[in-house]
């Protein structure tokens, strides 16, 4: 598998029109991102220029500012409205402060296949569910290769296919069409990131299991979030209400204590651009792990 069954047009203007509403509803998003850091302090690794590939309104731009002090930034992403509201996000001080010390943030906004940097010009790549969104996830991990430097380090995270299953498996008692994006398997991504000159690549998966009332509030948190159904297959068009109606119906099989259980699928992953030079560094890269966790 090389490319993902999205509409990449689609996926875009989702998000575009999502920016504003983001950060309303980007618990989860802020929970991966965080369980990501904690994998940075297992890993030894000081970049002069890191690149936040997908980066939203900047939430992990904070994240990886506050980590690495006096890297030059770049924060990425396909949709201008998420781009520009990263920028807006930084403080007139913060900024200012950045351009004296030489730790400068730019944004940009592009296709994550199509990344307008030179060769080698980056020390780390931090991609935050970016991947889950783009058209051709291979011809991405190509271009996150090209751009970092010999041994530079590769830190993302994606959705896994068991994501949303219980919506997908609800819409499924309705009709054929594809409700739910199809998400990419690990080990497809595994040999992905091989294909593209990584090293070593490490991967390990968490299952993330948030609850709502009703099947109304998924569908809004989605819908803000600009994570609703981008697939190429799905329905244009709305949905009769009498099918809604018998989806809810479906759904409500898998309603848990009083609350409807939506699963996220969340694949961790590092890698390393091209062999590792000197044997010593090996101790610097600890394969992770981590028990599944739930979030309730």
């Amino acid at each position: 598998m090389t490319d993902s069954h999205l509409d990449p047009r689609a996926a875009r203007m989702r998000f575009e029109r999502a920016a504003a509403t983001y950060g309303e509803v980007a618990v989860l998003s802020r929970e991966v991102e965080r369980r990501m850091a904690e994998r940075l302090d297992y890993i030894r690794v000081e970049p002069r220029r890191v690149l936040d590939a997908g980066c939203g309104p900047g939430e992990g731009l904070r994240l990886l500012r506050r980590r690495y002090p006096k890297a030059r930034l770049v924060g990425l992403d396909s949709a201008w409205s998420m781009a520009r509201s990263a920028r807006r996000s930084q403080p007139l001080l913060e900024r200012a402060r950045s351009a004296l010390s030489g730790a400068s943030c730019h944004n940009v906004c592009a296709d994550l296949a199509r990344l307008p940097l030179a060769a080698a010009s980056v020390g780390m790549v931090w991609s935050n569910l970016a991947l889950a969104w783009a058209g051709a996830p291979a011809a991405a991990l190509s271009e996150f290769a090209r751009v970092l430097e010999p041994q530079g380090l590769l830190m993302f995270s994606t959705y896994g296919p068991d994501t949303l299953k219980e919506l997908r498996n609800a819409f499924a008692q309705v009709d054929r069409y594809a409700h739910v994006h199809r998400f990419i398997d690990m080990h497809d991504l595994g040999d992905m990131l091989v294909g593209a000159g990584f090293a070593q690549p490490v991967m390990d998966v968490d299952i993330v299991t948030l609850a709502y009332a009703d099947v109304g509030a998924l569908s809004r948190d989605l819908r803000l979030s600009g994570q609703s159904n981008a697939d190429a297959d799905r329905r244009r068009g709305l949905m009769a209400p009498a099918a809604w109606a018998r989806m809810t119906s479906a759904y409500e099989g898998s309603r848990r204590g009083g609350r409807l259980p939506a699963t996220f699928e969340i694949v961790y992953g590092h890698a390393w651009k091209g062999e590792r030079r000197n044997r010593a560094e090996e101790p610097h890269v600890v394969k992770l792990d981590f028990p599944s966790r739930r979030n309730k």
